[in-house]
């Protein structure tokens, strides 16, 4: 193969959407299919109300409206896409197993296997095939297994396939994936086909310096992806960690984490405290990890990384607890506003966001919530809380002649303070750095509590205001606070 025309990208998600329309963007002699099996999915993508795309990212919409139905193309029609690629992307989900052997811990690939049977079944001559979703080591071993041996029961003498399977893992982070593709700290191809792996580069360096992409064998692409997010992940949960001991001790956070992010050795990025990872890849990925090392009998190795998680779990239980201690020991149909359900700011991903716990929790002690983000669907919250009692509020006023016990409903404004005991913030959205404090306590049951699990709200305007604080990681009131 010496010339690629027609690119398709098997998955409409988080990762498939905006990578292929920057390569669009990038690349506009070429042409991209991206497809899903999800027809809502796909409705969403070519929706003329850019306003509701099914994934939010700064500068998504602007790259959609420039290619989109010129060299973009979004459709359920696999067959035809796959037939007429000359490269394909693997981007489809890969969970956590729920059930059966790795329960809990390793990636169900049912999806990734469809993809390749498809591959097999509609392709046709030489085709690249890449690994684009974050998968476990070997897998792409799975995938070539697949692609031969139902290309060799298919193909008649006039029907010639030949298969060429690369790991290419993307290293973006929501909120920041437009910036993050369109200037990668790194390109990491991995395969063993040298030609194929050149072909996949010269895309690449339409917009990528060649000193950025890198070539390593497949294997090793597919455990740094891995690897990559538990190094992040851990940074995470060790700050978290420290947030704890702040807190008892009378030290700040944000103090401790300007001083060590100074080291050069460190470095200042990801220690900043908060109310725990979320997201798609970070506890996926370790939990994979934490398999491999227990299946190669690296005991100790998958303990040093499930640890990760759990002081994750833990830090997350802790926040829960500590506004049930401030405000008296009980939360019973106490009104709590929470600022934020999204997993980090600039995305509208739920995935394994901080919230949910956090929020579960609080409904368990029989809080009456009242959600507020400004791109998460509610529907998406109905489903991450498995919650009947839904209600989306969508006057300016709250109706509260309905309380149930421990159960929440959603707005979709900011003046939701009325008899609220307490406000917590999980989501650093840049609304909430804005708020009148001043205003908001003379609308809250006294007396009223701000919980900051982001450090983003003003505190002297909210001290200032009668509220109480309490901010992660801030020991300043260390002698109040009792520990769990």
């Amino acid at each position: 193969m010496t010339l690629i025309k027609n690119i398709c990208c098997i998955g409409a998600g988080f990762v498939g959407g905006p990578t292929m329309a920057v390569m669009a963007s990038k690349c506009p002699d070429l042409f991209f299919h991206v497809v899903d099996i999800n027809k809502k999915r796909i409705e969403a993508w070519n929706n003329k109300d850019l306003s509701k795309l099914p994934v939010f990212e700064p500068g998504l919409k602007e790259i959609i409206t420039r290619t989109r139905n010129k060299n973009l193309f979004f459709s359920n029609e696999i067959k035809n896409a796959v037939e007429s690629a000359d490269i394909i992307f693997i981007s489809v989900n890969t969970p956590t197993k729920t059930r059966g052997l790795g329960a809990g811990k390793s990636s169900d690939l049912k999806w990734v296997e469809a993809c390749a049977r498809q591959v097999a079944e509609f392709s046709k001559g030489d085709t690249i095939v890449v690994e684009k979703s974050t998968l476990p080591v070997r897998t792409a071993e799975v995938i070539q297994k697949i692609l031969n041996s139902l290309d060799s029961e298919s193909q008649g003498d006039t029907d010639i396939k030949n298969f060429s399977v690369l790991s290419n893992p993307e290293f973006l982070a929501e909120g920041t994936a437009i910036e993050d593709l369109e200037n990668p700290d790194r390109v990491l191809i991995g395969g063993e086909d040298k030609s194929a792996m050149l072909l996949l580069s010269q895309i690449y360096e339409n917009w990528i310096p060649k000193e950025k992409i890198l070539f390593t064998n497949i294997w090793s692409s597919e455990l740094a992806k891995l690897t990559s997010n538990a190094f992040l992940a851990q940074r995470v949960s060790s700050i978290n960690s420290i947030s704890a001991i702040c807190e008892v001790t009378g030290a700040n956070i944000k103090e401790v984490s300007r001083a060590i992010g100074r080291d050069s050795r460190i470095g200042s990025k990801f220690l900043d405290s908060g109310p725990g990872f979320g997201g798609s890849c970070f506890k996926k990925d370790i939990l994979n990890l934490v398999y491999l090392a227990e299946y190669f009998g690296l005991e100790e190795v998958a303990k040093f990384w499930e640890e990760v998680v759990n002081i994750n779990n833990w830090h997350q239980k802790r926040i829960a607890k500590i506004v049930v201690k401030k405000l008296f020991g009980s939360i019973s149909q106490k009104k709590i506003v929470i600022l934020g359900f999204a997993f980090k700011a600039n995305t509208n991903d739920t995935r394994e966001s901080a919230a949910i716990r956090i929020c579960k929790d609080l409904i368990e002690e029989g809080a009456e919530l009242v959600i507020h983000d400004p791109k998460v669907n509610p529907l998406q919250i109905e489903i991450d809380l498995e919650m009947k009692q839904f209600t989306e509020i969508k006057n300016e006023s709250i109706d509260n002649s309905n309380k149930n016990y421990g159960s929440w409903t959603f707005s979709n404004h900011l003046n939701i303070f009325d008899n609220a005991h307490a406000v917590l913030v999980l989501t650093e959205w840049e609304d909430y750095k804005n708020i009148k404090w001043f205003n908001v306590q003379k609308k809250m049951a006294k007396p009223a509590w701000v919980f900051d699990s982001r450090s983003i709200v003003d505190v002297d305007l909210v001290k200032e205001s009668g509220i109480n604080l309490w901010c992660l990681g801030d020991g300043s009131s260390k002698d109040e606070i009792s520990y769990f």
